[in-house]
């Protein structure tokens, strides 16, 4: 017989006003994993649709989540909860660069990747940021996305990409130096 936690109320006297969908960290425990879901999936199809593409995005943001669901248990209650669940979607998105790297991506027919009709010069600008984007090394491409996708402060930068906080910005800072000479 399945049983349905009910969320905690907000008149009751024992427990402290909730102040959003996490405020089990508040109380020192870690959400329901249906609420940290909730709290943090957009940011992270945000980031998996920018750094694996929209064609791979559905299975990386699965792929992070079920990843996420296995560890949630061993994760400890002051973890940053946005970071640590970035840093997953990172790695997985690094999957998906490996694959496309050791292998030839099948196409039913080769059409221009041209700007096309009814393209305005802005979204040709955009296009080639993009497309500048992800030829950076994947060091620049993880910080970049990082920082403007996912709008993550330098310190959780470091965290997601497994490096020092002075690694990551130099990495943001070189991938902004190569984006600007692209674009300019």
């Amino acid at each position: 017989m399945s049983q349905k936690l009910a969320a905690p109320s907000a008149t009751d006297p024992a427990r402290p006003p909730r102040s959003g969908p996490l405020a089990a960290i508040a109380r020192g425990g870690l959400p329901a994993f249906q609420l940290f879901l909730d709290a943090y999936r957009d940011d992270v199809w945000r980031f998996l649709v920018s750094s694996a593409g929209p064609e791979d995005a559905k299975d990386c943001f699965q792929e992070t989540f079920i990843a996420a669901l296995r560890a949630y248990p061993r994760l400890r209650a002051d973890s940053n909860l946005k970071a640590w669940v970035l840093t997953i979607a990172h790695r997985k998105a690094l999957d998906v660069h490996r694959r496309r790297a050791t292998g030839a991506l099948p196409v039913a027919e080769i059409t221009e990747a041209s700007g096309g009709e009814g393209s305005s010069p802005a979204e040709a600008r955009d296009e080639t940021l993009w497309g500048a984007v992800h030829e950076l090394p994947a060091r620049q491409r993880s910080a970049i996305l990082l920082r403007y996708v996912a709008d993550l402060p330098h310190r959780d930068i470091a965290t997601a990409m497994g490096c020092s906080e002075e690694a990551a910005r130099r990495s943001l800072h070189e991938g902004l130096n190569k984006l600007r000479k692209v674009i300019a």
